[in-house]
């Protein structure tokens, strides 16, 4: 007995070890999907079922993130999008040992197939949205709110990795419900709903129906354009088999007032004629043109006195009467334009062309012609079913400025009242120009005109000075001669004729000229070769205390090789000779030194060298109307230990290797003011000290031996 208590005890035992491990088994094949099986590949937002007894933490689903990956405890990311259920089992189980030791009963299963995109675009709730696996781009836009009012319905896009890998038409969905018609979606795909191309590019709250009634057309160029006589002309989306009729309808029908005798349907091969109403009471569909994508209807006013048939032709634009008229035989271009009421105060009668049957256009200026009526200006011949269409004159006081053509206007900038584009007319000239632009500024700069463009210059900009034209006279012919498409620059004036450092940039180099140094207000200023060179000195603010005026540069730049002129102004206003000045030209640069500049700056030869036994010895600027009086006031005069008897004149910029002397006492005896040296520029003047004389030296020597002598007697008498 006690054996088998003993073996019912064990029993037990085992039983109690067995029995999670048992109720985890049964738990395991109850939840496993039957959809598990190694054939299934996982893919981003799918939904996985980890199993693992005993850690609650593990034991539950995940999803795999939009990159690939899924997020677990203790080991962290984990990617297995694109594995297979073994392979991504492993691959976790791999990652899991790092933190679990048993993982025997370690399962990894697909839960749930999920689908992450985004929808983008006319929907109201633009952005990520989450699907079952098998959702349907129909229940993508619906997660997205629904389709926006505005949304193009036959041009949808799905995007992939940011290529467009199809685009189809919603609307033929909503129309058949065939499935076949949208496109499969997978994880991360893009669903975008195009906008409308009728809702502009402004943003604003409309209607549907508003949005129906202006047409329906995806793009231009396949869109069939409705206009004229119909309800609703709008361009509208080609479809496979649509006909005329089906345009029609579209377009609300025809007016009571419309032509459906004359109906035109233009297509690459030209117009075609399309009797409406012999359609309607024969119902031959031989008489429906084809109707191909880009094609244009055009439904014209029905006209009573003329009808419509073989010899019509088509008036348009503005005119006093457009419509469709009969030609008679022998009736021309101004017959039909007249019997049409002839154009409007509203016409550009330059440009009026006639749009012929076979396709070509022919241009016709009327005014040309009337001013000249010659062979070359004769109206062009008409036949019957061309077309006359003079078109609405440009007003540039709207912004319309779109309607001229680069070819046919021209560009005036800068200092006008009206600066802008304006329409231009080969018998113009640029004096029209600028009085239909208001007339140059009060601060135009007319002396520096500029024209640029291919037909008015050779590709460097034309310079005109229209201030010298307008005051002194000139040959019209020298005027610039103004082409279509020419660009006219009139650049402006400084503001204020001191500030140089805001309106500096709009002068031209060319135009302007330097001044430095000891001016109030050295910089750069506005020049013509009118001005004079005391002019831009008093635009300078004039010189200042302490200018060196004897010796003012000029650096003349106007040459092939530059030069440099010398100006002494202190002589110009002592004598009021003009023919000092030097003429000054635009570019030129004018330097006024200082009277106290460094001595190196000064050249040997523009003064004269003092030394010796003066207060304030020195170099000095000298001219030939000063004498060596000047030079010794100008330095402080002599010392009291200075030998005025000799003083020495080395005369180096006439004679070399020549010296004089010259005897102040005597002079200042005398007063005889031939005895004075002639000094000159380049000289050297040196007043020796008393102590340098030969009495003196003598003197000083005959000290020395007495004083030698007493001593050697003293010590002889020791």
């Amino acid at each position: 007995m006690h054996h088998v208590a003993c073996r019912l005890r064990s029993a037990f035992a085992l039983v109690r070890s067995l029995s999670v491990p048992l109720l985890a088994i049964l738990v395991l094949t109850q939840t496993i999907p039957a959809s598990a099986q190694d054939g299934i590949i996982f893919q981003v937002g799918d939904v996985v079922r980890l199993f693992l007894p005993g850690e609650a933490a593990l034991d539950r689903t995940f999803q795999i993130d939009r990159s690939g990956q899924i997020d677990l405890p203790e080991v962290g990311r984990i990617a297995i999008s694109g594995m297979t259920e073994p392979d991504a089992e492993e691959q976790v189980r791999q990652r899991l040992s790092i933190a679990f030791r048993d993982l025997s009963r370690f399962r990894l299963r697909l839960d749930e197939r999920r689908l992450l995109l985004t929808v983008l675009g006319f929907v109201k709730q633009p952005g990520l949205v989450e699907l079952p696996g098998d959702a349907t781009v129909q229940q993508a836009i619906n997660a997205a709110g629904g389709l926006a009012q505005g949304a193009q319905l036959d041009r949808l896009q799905v995007r992939r990795a940011g290529v467009i890998v199809r685009v189809f038409d919603y609307k033929a969905y909503l129309d058949s419900g065939d499935p076949a018609l949208l496109p499969a979606l997978q994880p991360l795909d893009t669903v975008f709903v195009p906008a409308s191309p009728l809702i502009g590019n402004v943003q604003i709250d409309f209607d549907g129906r508003t949005l129906a009634e202006s047409g329906d057309a995806a793009e231009d160029r396949a869109a069939v354009k409705v206009f004229g006589e119909v309800n609703r002309p709008a361009s509208f989306a080609f479809r496979d088999g649509a006909t005329v009729i089906d345009m029609l309808m579209r377009a609300g029908g025809v007016t009571r007032y419309a032509g459906v005798e004359g109906i035109r349907v233009i297509t690459d091969d030209g117009p075609i004629l399309f009797n409406l109403k012999a359609y309607l009471e024969s119902g031959d569909a031989r008489l429906l043109p084809d109707l191909v994508p880009g094609a244009t209807i055009f439904v014209p006013i029905q006209i009573e006195d003329v009808q419509a048939g073989e010899l019509t032709v088509y008036v348009m634009g503005e005119v006093f009467r457009a419509g469709a008229y009969e030609t008679r035989s022998g009736a021309d271009f101004l017959d039909v334009l007249a019997n049409a009421g002839g154009p409007t105060r509203f016409a550009d009668t330059r440009r009026i062309r006639l749009l012929r049957s076979d396709g070509t256009v022919a241009d016709f200026d009327l005014v040309a012609f009337v001013e000249n009526p010659t062979e070359a200006n004769a109206p062009p011949d008409i036949d019957p079913g061309d077309a006359i269409f003079v078109p609405e004159k440009v007003d540039f006081n709207r912004p319309s400025w779109l309607k001229v053509p680069p070819d046919r206007a021209v560009m005036l900038f800068g200092a006008v009242n009206s600066p802008g584009r304006y329409e231009w007319s080969d018998e113009m000239s640029l004096f029209d120009l600028l009085a239909e632009a208001g007339g140059p500024t009060a601060r135009a700069d007319l002396a520096n005109l500029s024209v640029l463009g291919e037909q008015c210059s050779s590709g460097r900009p034309l310079r005109f000075d229209l201030k010298s034209f307008l005051e002194d006279g000139g040959n019209l012919r020298d005027v610039p001669r103004i082409r279509a498409g020419c660009l006219i620059t009139i650049p402006e004036l400084p503001r204020d004729i001191n500030d140089t450092k805001v309106q500096w940039t709009r002068l031209p180099s060319e135009s302007a000229i330097y001044i430095y140094g000891e001016v109030g207000a050295p910089g750069r200023y506005a020049f013509n070769p009118r001005l004079h060179f005391l002019d831009i000195l008093g635009a300078a603010s004039g010189p200042t205390a302490i200018a060196d005026l004897r010796q003012i540069r000029i650096n003349h730049r106007d040459g092939p090789q530059p030069r440099v002129t010398k100006l002494d102004l202190g002589l110009y206003f002592q004598t009021g000779d003009e023919t000092l000045i030097p003429e000054v030209l635009p570019g030129d640069v004018i330097y006024i030194p200082s009277q106290n500049r460094n001595w190196l700056d000064r050249l040997p030869s523009e003064t004269v060298r003092l030394l010796g036994a003066v207060n304030r010895p020195g170099r000095y600027s000298f001219s030939d109307d000063m004498t060596i009086l000047d030079l010794l006031a100008e330095a402080g005069g002599p010392v009291a230990t200075a030998l005025e008897e000799k003083i020495v004149i080395v005369n180096l910029s006439c004679c070399q290797d020549q010296a004089q002397l010259f005897d102040l006492i005597d002079f200042a005896k005398t007063g005889d003011f031939s005895k004075l040296p002639v000094v000159r520029p380049g000289d050297t003047v040196y007043v020796p000290y008393e102590s340098q004389s030969i009495y003196r030296m003598v003197l000083d020597g005959m000290q020395d031996i007495i004083s030698v002598l007493g001593f050697v007697a003293i010590i002889g008498a020791l």
